[in-house]
């Protein structure tokens, strides 16, 4: 299997090649410099890589929900490089990177995700992850943290930004054991699910490639 994936909804900019055994990264926590470098990210990974882009087999990114801005970008220069290319696109959600991350970190399999999505709301997720491949048990949605439920079950873990911003959803889900607020997923954490998805055929063109928001109305202070 042949991906790049790019992931740019966080304060995190991250590229990944895959070719084979080979995983090319590149990885920056340095927020609202996205736009100025994750082309340059891509051409360092392809050529760590050893690869052409028109020899992949499809363009990875997250899709969302996140940061207005970076998920634009992520989508904007994924359809740019999917035009040039003639190359399939699969839209990946952050918050299932969110989910990866936390089993490639932490060694858990049941991550209920929390990312501060401002204006007193967060985004919220609930995954399971096996094999790099996170699966959601229910839609990814946005809603302010007192209304959101625990989820049934145990052996839940807690990561995002979400936790640190509402110290109330955790004090509302004692069952949910928060490991790490700070966690930002790398876009090495989409390929599992990318590769999944190129299996079963669940691919987009470049023009169909867009963000999802999950809020209507886009903020601008984003």
């Amino acid at each position: 299997m042949k991906l790049l994936a790019i992931e740019t909804a966080t304060d995190a900019c991250s590229v990944a090649v895959l070719s084979g055994d080979v995983l090319a990264e590149r990885f920056s926590d340095e927020p609202r410099v996205h736009a100025q470098r994750v082309l340059g990210m891509v051409e360092a990974c392809l050529d760590e890589a050893s690869i052409a882009l028109r020899d992949l087999d499809a363009l990875v990114f997250g899709r969302g929900p996140g940061s207005f801005t970076g998920v634009r970008i992520a989508a904007g220069v994924i359809q740019g490089l999917a035009l040039g290319s003639e190359l399939p696109v699969i839209g990946v959600s952050t918050l299932a990177g969110h989910a990866v991350a936390a089993a490639r970190i932490h060694r858990v399999a049941r991550v209920a995700v929390a990312v501060d999505a401002r204006m007193d709301e967060c985004y919220w997720g609930l995954y399971e992850v096996d094999h790099g491949v996170a699966t959601a048990l229910v839609d990814d949605l946005i809603a302010d943290p007192a209304d959101l439920a625990a989820p049934d079950g145990e052996g839940w873990v807690g990561v995002g930004t979400g936790w640190a911003a509402y110290p109330a959803l955790a004090d509302n889900m004692p069952s949910v054991e928060v490991l790490d607020p700070a966690l930002l997923p790398r876009a090495a954490d989409l390929l599992a699910n990318g590769a999944a998805a190129f299996a079963q055929g669940r691919v987009e063109r470049a023009e169909d490639a867009l963000p999802v928001y999950l809020r209507e109305k886009v903020a601008w202070i984003s």
